[in-house]
């Protein structure tokens, strides 16, 4: 039973650890009763609600199933094998049957995406001391407090000898690098998690900041296992394997058997060469980017680390050894992170390019303890994102740290491996998603319809050797021989010339890819998601001015900050204090904004040294003081500069306390004490209107709000200060413990800092050029709405005649439904005052258009922020797909809310680029059809393509070369299709005559012709603009269907005329070795020599006329249908461009002419080819010139200027236009048309793509878009009907 043992080994051998004793005891009533509840029991899933969602379902294996593929494996010669390989749900199901999750030795896991794969994993048991990692066993605490020391044994068995009692069996199984353990309580499998769930930061400090006993990070170790993110490189006989069981090279290697049981040795050992090379250059790719992501991760991911032991002591591990509640000292030379870990003491410096792609060093301060100062932190769930500013990431380089009166900088495990931050990173480089693209399933439905014609070749081929008594063994090669021809074996080496042609040119152009088949997406791509800061924008912030504010009133707007009078003025110090910069190695580093503030005053900062904090607490202030250019005294005479610059240090201001920049406060704020003075002050900086609101009132002009708004409709980032003088009774010791709501209230509003972040010079040429071909932008930004509406405004993303709707959403609150209020941009700020009478003229216009994608063109634009947008996700789902038809601001977004977007995007058929600099943007970038990256950094290893010009000028050339790559896809299958139906044409034809093309026909025509044209057509560049029409994005559309269509017919009308016409000839009679047709047979020893080389070919009668007049008019047609699929404008520059391909096709043509119009004895016999009569070659020659001419004709004229444009009455994408009123004068040829399109099956119908049938379904809505000062309710939840209300505000 070989095959038997083989594929219990392979499917899951019953485990050890679940005896068949203990099931025998199963009484038959029991096991009735386990499968009713079993098919009753509801659907479970693993990672629910989670992007990896998926179905599972429990199986166990199945003797009598097993004993029963075994023969039919046998039976099959091991195909069954090889099927149930490729179908892992047919494996299961054909081996196992249906039981209980909780007693399952095998799952199997279906994804619950659109792509519905499946997976199998066999279940396994471990013996534990208890079940749940992070709660502590009794028999742990138990041996603790006796003092053993708890090792876990490598042996389950002898583990199991000495202490079986004690002992739980965990059952587990792993997949995609994930352990998932059974959960009792949720009688499912999970995720174990760490410390970042349901864990309360007061907890962090006050449970688990001691460290883990020896025994209780064994017991943990035995769950969340090695630390470590494992890309193993598989071994190249691993990969071999796996590479030649694909479905394609199986084939193949039925192809070559057959070929040489037929005795066509060397067109099979031509094939097997292009299979080796094929998978020798694709085993070596693999393993590249194997070897590749191993090393970006393996380096540094194993260093030795210091964690405490619960009972004070210090130990060296390796990382590897490292479990959630470990408790690690971070070096004072900074280390790299070998795990996620929160920070308990003390603070860091960190550069998290890894993760963000951005390398400003970042600051974390310590996690605060709730349960020390309870009125300053309240306690609440620690999250890694939520806090983010006190978490260490896994592969983030901590740069330097500092620590406080000798307390060490210690961090507190709460990730390990796949489960970090850096983990997950990889494991979606590692497993990917499926590329979803039209093309790729056409292609698949493409070769469905080739193997239908096959089989009716095949059939043909038995029915037709029966008649003519052929032997057996001779129909058996021939039938099979017809589906070898129809599909050929060269298809996807063909298919991907042109991705592989296009990356070599975007690797030119400095535009690098790592999923090479996301270059034909973007040639579908029609909307783009662009990041401001950085992308449209420079990434820097210049100073634009300041503008002060006394006295409730702004003063003039003032160009620079650093003048004389305002050196000691608490602006001026507001902007000295209010930041992070912190010095590393001497240069000052920190937040751009930050910087460029701090280097608008000119003043000096200086930090404690280590040695001073490690003596000193935390009240050791950083310090900040004018340069001595700055001080007023530096105007005096030279012999006085020792004495002024004891002067110039005399004003100095110490940053006492620091409350970090929050994203979701929108402010930071820090108190700051002015050397030689009694009494603190507090500065704080942020978003204008959230400062404003916690300022006095009456400190805040009256034309707040008109001032800021002119700022922000010009562009500039705008920050707002607000200064505090402190009470005399608030000492340093008491600053420490104070909240930060009580700092951060009645503050005096002082003015506003003007930044400006200017366009890059190439962002509005760029974006008119997507304008202009039909490309929707929109702007997914972390700024203010406002300052991105002008910016979308300065770039051209929005006309200047557009008007901009603002959703506002608020969530529901005391009792009330969540709303949303429509406003207008240019009327926001006077909405608050009285509502004046809505203009007609204000709302905007439908216009019906020729083109649904002119729509995009509309007179109105969607913006709205982050807020907005969840809460518009969260109540208005009906909404969502009519929003982001026209949103083309989102402000304030958070990095999950722009991969929502995309997907948002992407549910209403759009193909979404993405194009970011790798800040924040990492999710988006992997979700989008085509992320751009344009950081160089590690972050961009998430995106599919990295820009190395950081400008968004890359976008129009990706989806040009996208563009190429997709039409050149076509151009070839519809190659590869036509030759595969040629040759079964021309084999076909002769198949009845009980005659083949020979060996070296094959050979040549497989070789010398297909190859060479193949990989030469596809080497057309990408045309030099982008224009206003996409290319189909499948094979199964109508232009394409005809365009192949018309062309086999052409290629069957031809070669039956040459066949039949042939028989016609005066000269012609049934071929034999002593026909003369050319009377050339000068001498009988050429005639003897000639006989004696034909009797070797005899038996397979290839040498006659037939075959001859099919090679040649066979062999021009190969070139002919190469030449009219060749497209060139407007997605690829023209065929005569392509060198090599007009090379190869006129050498093709000058040889085929010479053999076929001047014979070569030679030639003819390695082709075997017989002598046909002069006026039969010309004839030949007609034959080929007429078929050229009908081809071109039909494909550039009929085809392209016809049906294209008339019958296939649809927009540039392939999608069916609006349907426009015509003239009552063209109702006839109308009526011509429709007939045509019927006949077509193209009948005007509603769009394929969702937003093209809801931008149809909006032009007749009388409610859309949402008139100005209005308001949309989210339901009431007992409705059943409609799920939203529109009520208007009066």
């Amino acid at each position: 039973m070989p095959v038997q043992g083989c594929l219990s080994c392979c499917m899951y051998e019953i485990c050890p650890h679940t005896g068949s004793s203990d099931r025998s005891s199963i009484s038959q009533v029991e096991k009735f009763h386990i499968i009713l509840n079993m098919e009753k029991e509801e659907k479970k899933y693993v990672n629910k609600a989670e992007e990896d969602e998926m179905e599972i379902y429990g199986y166990d294996l199945c003797r009598w199933k097993l004993v029963l593929v075994t023969m039919g494996v046998i039976c099959s010669g091991g195909f069954l094998l090889l099927l149930l390989y490729w179908m892992p749900q047919w494996r299961v199901k054909a081996t196992c049957k249906r039981t209980a999750l909780k007693d399952c030795e095998v799952v199997l896991l279906r994804t619950t995406d659109e792509f519905k794969i499946w997976f199998c994993a066999k279940v396994r048991v471990m013996p534990s001391l208890g079940a749940n990692p992070l709660q502590n066993p009794n028999t742990i605490v138990h041996k603790v407090s006796n003092g053993h020391a708890v090792h876990f044994s490598e042996s389950a068995a002898e583990e199991n000898k000495n202490d079986s009692k004690n002992y739980l069996p965990i059952r587990y199984f792993t997949h995609h690098s994930v352990k998932y353990f059974w959960n009792d309580s949720a009688q499912s499998f999970d995720v174990v998690r760490g410390l970042d769930e349901s864990t309360f930061c007061s907890a962090i400090h006050n449970e688990h900041s001691t460290g883990l006993t020896k025994g209780m990070h064994d017991y943990r170790k035995a769950f969340y296992g090695v630390n470590e993110i494992a890309v193993k490189v598989p071994s190249i006989f691993k990969l071999l394997v796996k590479e030649v069981l694909n479905p394609f090279y199986i084939f193949q290697l039925f192809s070559v058997i057959l070929w040489i049981t037929d005795e066509y040795h060397y067109y099979a050992l031509a094939i097997v060469i292009m299979s080796v090379i094929s998978i020798v250059s694709s085993l070596y790719t693999i393993r590249k980017q194997y070897v590749m992501l191993h090393d970006m991760v393996a380096a540094h991911s194993i260093v030795r680390v210091s964690v405490c032991r619960g009972n004070q002591e210090i130990e060296e591990i390796l990382s590897t050894d490292l479990v959630p509640g470990d408790t690690m000292l971070i070096p004072s030379n900074g280390t790299i992170m070998p795990c996620d870990a929160v920070l308990l003491s003390g603070t860091c410096i960190v550069n998290e390019s890894m993760l963000t792609g951005e390398s400003v060093p970042v600051t974390k301060i310590n996690l605060p303890n709730p349960s020390e100062y309870p009125k300053a932190v309240g306690d609440e769930i620690y999250s890694p994102e939520v806090h983010k500013r006190h978490t260490l990431f896994c592969g983030t380089n901590v740069i330097q740290t500092r620590f406080y009166t000798g307390e060490l900088v210690k961090a507190l495990v709460v990730r390990t491996g796949f489960s970090t931050a850096k983990g997950q990173l990889v494991r979606s480089i590692l497993y990917p998603k499926p590329t979803d693209f039209k093309l790729y399933r056409d292609a698949y439905l493409f070769l469905l319809s080739l193997v239908v014609v096959a089989g009716i070749g095949f059939l043909y081929t038995i029915v037709n050797s029966i008649l003519n008594e052929v032997p057996a063994r001779t129909i058996i090669i021939e039938s099979l021989d017809i589906i070898t021809i129809t599909v050929p074996p060269a298809l996807p080496a063909a298919m991907t010339a042109g991705i592989v042609y296009a990356q070599r040119r975007l690797k030119k152009i400095g535009i690098f890819c790592i999923s090479p088949q996301r270059i034909n997406i973007c040639g579908q791509l029609n909307l783009v998601c662009f990041d401001k800061t950085g992308t449209l924008t420079e990434d820097g912030l210049d100073l634009w001015g300041i503008q002060r504010v006394e006295n409730a009133r702004f003063l003039l707007p003032e160009e620079r900050a650093c003048s004389e009078s305002l050196l000691k003025s608490e602006f001026v110090a507001c902007m000295a204090t209010c930041h992070s910069l912190t010095k590393i190695e001497g240069v000052l580093s920190g937040d751009p904004l930050d910087l460029k503030m701090f280097e608008a005053i000119g003043w000096i900062l200086e930090e404690a040294t280590e040695e001073e904090t490690a003596l000193h607490n935390r009240i050791m202030p950083t310090v900040v003081r004018p340069s001595k250019q700055l001080s007023p005294e530096s105007k005096q005479s030279a012999d006085q500069e020792m004495e002024l610059f004891e002067l110039s240090t005399g004003y100095e201001i110490g940053i006492v306390r620091q409350f970090p920049f929050s994203s979701v406060l929108q402010r930071m704020c820090v108190i700051a004490r002015v050397l030689g003075e009694k009494r603190m002050d507090a500065y704080m900086k942020g978003a204008p209107e959230v400062i404003a609101s916690l300022c006095k009132q009456e400190t805040v002009p009256v034309d707040f709000e008109r001032v800021l708004e002119e700022y922000t409709k010009q562009g500039f980032r705008v920050i707002a200060l607000a200064h505090r003088k402190l009470e005399s009774k608030l000492t340093w010791h008491k600053v420490q413990t104070i909240s930060r709501d009580a700092i951060e209230s009645n503050m005096d509003f002082m003015g506003l800092i003007i930044m400006q972040n200017k366009l890059k010079q190439e962002t509005p040429a760029v974006l008119e050029d997507l304008h202009k071909a039909n490309i929707r932008t929109v702007m997914v930004t972390g700024d203010n709405m406002l300052t991105a509406i002008s910016v979308a405004r300065d770039c051209g993303m929005i006309l200047p005649q557009d008007k901009v709707i603002i959703a506002e959403a608020l969530p529901p609150k005391d009792g009330q439904a969540a709303r949303i209020n429509w406003h207008y941009a240019d009327t926001l700020a006077k909405c608050t005052s009285s509502s004046p009478a809505i203009n007609s003229e204000d709302i905007p216009v439908k216009l019906v258009h020729e083109s649904l994608e002119d729509l995009q063109m509309t007179k109105y634009h969607f913006a709205m922020n982050g807020k907005s947008f969840a809460v518009i996700l969260e109540h208005f789902q009906d909404l969502v797909p009519k929003l982001v038809l026209h949103g083309t601001v989102f402000a304030r977004m958070a990095p999950d809310q722009k991969t929502q977007l995309v997907e948002a995007l992407q549910n209403v058929d759009y193909y979404v680029g993405m194009c970011g600099d790798g800040a924040n943007d990492c999710g988006a970038l992997k979700r989008a059809h085509g992320g751009i990256s344009l950081s160089e950094l590690e972050a961009s290893v998430a995106s599919p393509f990295t820009s190395r010009t950081p400008s968004i000028s890359c976008v129009p050339k990706l989806i040009r070369e996208g563009r190429a790559a997709l039409i050149t896809s076509f151009c070839v299958f519809k190659f590869m299709a036509l030759y595969s139906i040629i040759q079964y044409i021309t084999v076909t034809l002769l198949y009845s005559i009980l005659s083949n093309l020979g060996d070296f026909q094959f050979l040549f025509i497989d070789l010398a012709i297909i190859l060479v044209v193949v990989f030469t057509m596809s080497l057309n560049p990408a045309w030099t603009e982008l224009v206003a029409r996409r290319p189909p994005s499948g094979l199964i559309s109508g232009p394409l269907l005809c365009s192949v269509l018309s062309q086999i017919i052409i290629c069957l009308a031809f070669q039956t005329l040459g066949f039949f016409w042939v028989k016609q000839q005066s000269w012609y009679e049934p071929w034999t070795a002593d026909s003369d047709a050319c009377n050339v047979l000068d001498t009988k020893n050429t005639s003897s020599a000639q006989h004696g080389n034909e009797t070797i070919h005899d038996e397979h009668y290839i040498k006659n006329y037939e075959n001859t007049t099919l090679f040649f008019i066979s062999s021009f047609q190969y070139l002919i249908v190469a030449i009219v699929f060749s497209k060139g404008k407007p997605f690829r520059q023209p065929c005569y461009k392509n060198f090599p391909f007009v090379l190869s096709v006129i050498v093709l043509y000058v040889f085929i002419f010479f053999i076929m119009l001047h014979p070569v004895e030679p030639i003819d016999a390695f082709l075997e080819l017989v002598c046909v009569p002069p006026q039969w070659r010309l004839r030949i020659v007609i034959i080929v010139i007429l078929n050229a001419v009908v081809s071109v004709l039909t494909e550039n004229v009929l085809l392209d200027m016809i049906l294209w444009k008339v019958v296939f009455n649809r927009d540039k994408q392939g999608e069916s236009r609006l349907t426009i009123p015509q003239p009552p004068q063209e109702t006839g040829d109308r009526c011509g048309v429709c007939f045509v399109s019927s006949l077509f099956g193209c009948r005007e119908k509603t769009p394929k793509a969702k937003y093209m049938h809801l931008a149809q379904e909006l032009l007749v809505d009388p409610e859309w878009p949402p008139k100005p000062r209005t308001t949309t309710e989210a339901k009431v939840p007992s409705q059943e009907n409609g799920s939203y209300q529109i009520i208007t505000v009066t």
